[in-house]
C-alpha cells in the first residue's frame, strides 16, 4: 500500500491533509480515487496511520485515519557519521542504511576522504541525500524519514558525545575488540539506546583521529578478518545491531 509523509500539522482531529508534490503523486501517477486507502506518517511523531481518502482537489487531498498502525521503529537508534566517499557509494549508503533502520546520517570530512565538496554545492549534494533517504523510507515502511544532517569535520565528532550511550569505530586496524564484545555489553541495559557509528571513507581513518576518539571515551571496533569497503560497513553493522538489540 503506497505510504505518505506528513507534518505534525497536518493532521488534526482524525483527518489529515495532503499537500505539495504527494497530491499530484496520487491523483495522477497512482490514480487513486476517493475511498481508495493509503498509509500516512506524521513524520514528527513517527506515528503511522491507514486512511482512507475523503477528498481530492487541485492542491490538497483530505483522508480519514481509519486505524493506527503498528510501530516499527527499533527501540535502538543508531547515527551513521560517514567519512565522505564517491557520490554514488553515499547513495548507496543513504539508501540501504535507512531500509535497515538507521536514525539519521552525518557526511564528514576526514583526512582521507577523496571526495572534496565545496560550501557552496554543500547544500544541494544534502538535498539530494535527503531525497533519497525519503524514497528509501516510503519504499521500506519506515515510520519517518531518516535526515541527512549538514556535513561536519571528524574533530568535532568528540563534542558530541554526551548524545550517546556509545560511540563506536569501525577500525581495520583493531585486532582485539570485535563489535560483538561491545553489543553484549549494551544488550545487558534493555533500555532504548542511542548510538554513533564512526565509518572511513574509501582510504579508511587516520589513526591519529582514531586514537583521540578512543581518548574521548569511543570505543574502537573490529568488524572480522576481512576489510570492508566503505559502502559495505554500514550495511554490516547495522544489519548486526538490529539483530543483537532491536528486540
Amino acid at each position: 500500500m503506497p505510504r505518505f509523509f506528513v507534518k505534525a500539522n497536518q493532521v488534526q482531529n482524525e483527518i489529515i491533509k495532503i499537500l505539495g508534490e504527494d497530491v499530484n503523486h496520487i491523483k495522477n501517477v497512482l490514480r487513486k480515487n476517493i475511498d481508495s486507502e493509503i498509509e500516512i506518517c506524521n513524520q514528527d511523531s513517527g506515528k503511522a496511520y491507514h486512511c482512507k481518502i475523503l477528498s481530492i482537489k487541485d492542491d490538497e487531498i483530505l483522508c480519514n485515519i481509519l486505524e493506527e498502525m503498528k510501530e516499527k521503529e527499533s527501540r535502538v537508534k543508531v547515527d551513521i557519521y560517514q567519512g565522505l566517499p564517491k557520490a554514488d557509494k553515499m547513495e548507496f549508503i543513504i539508501q540501504k542504511s535507512v531500509e535497515l533502520g538507521v536514525n539519521s546520517i552525518i557526511p564528514v570530512k576526514m583526512s582521507r576522504c577523496i571526495v572534496k565538496i565545496d560550501k557552496k554545492d554543500e547544500k544541494k549534494k544534502i538535498d539530494r541525500w535527503n531525497k533519497i533517504s525519503e524514497s528509501a523510507a516510503k519504499q521500506c515502511g519506515r515510520n519517518f524519514i531518516p535526515e541527512i544532517k549538514p556535513m561536519i569535520d571528524i574533530k568535532d565528532i568528540i563534542n558530541l558525545k554526551d548524545k550517546y550511550d556509545e560511540i563506536l569505530v569501525a577500525y581495520e586496524n583493531e585486532k582485539e575488540n570485535y563489535i560483538k564484545n561491545e553489543l553484549i555489553k549494551l544488550k545487558e541495559l534493555k533500555q532504548e539506546l542511542n548510538l554513533a557509528i564512526i565509518i572511513g571513507p574509501e582510504g579508511g581513518l587516520e589513526e591519529k583521529d582514531v586514537m583521540v576518539l578512543k581518548e574521548n571515551g569511543a570505543k574502537i571496533v573490529s568488524l572480522g578478518n576481512r576489510i570492508l569497503r566503505t559502502e559495505t560497513v554500514a550495511l554490516n553493522i547495522l544489519s548486526v545491531i538490529m539483530y543483537e538489540l532491536e528486540n
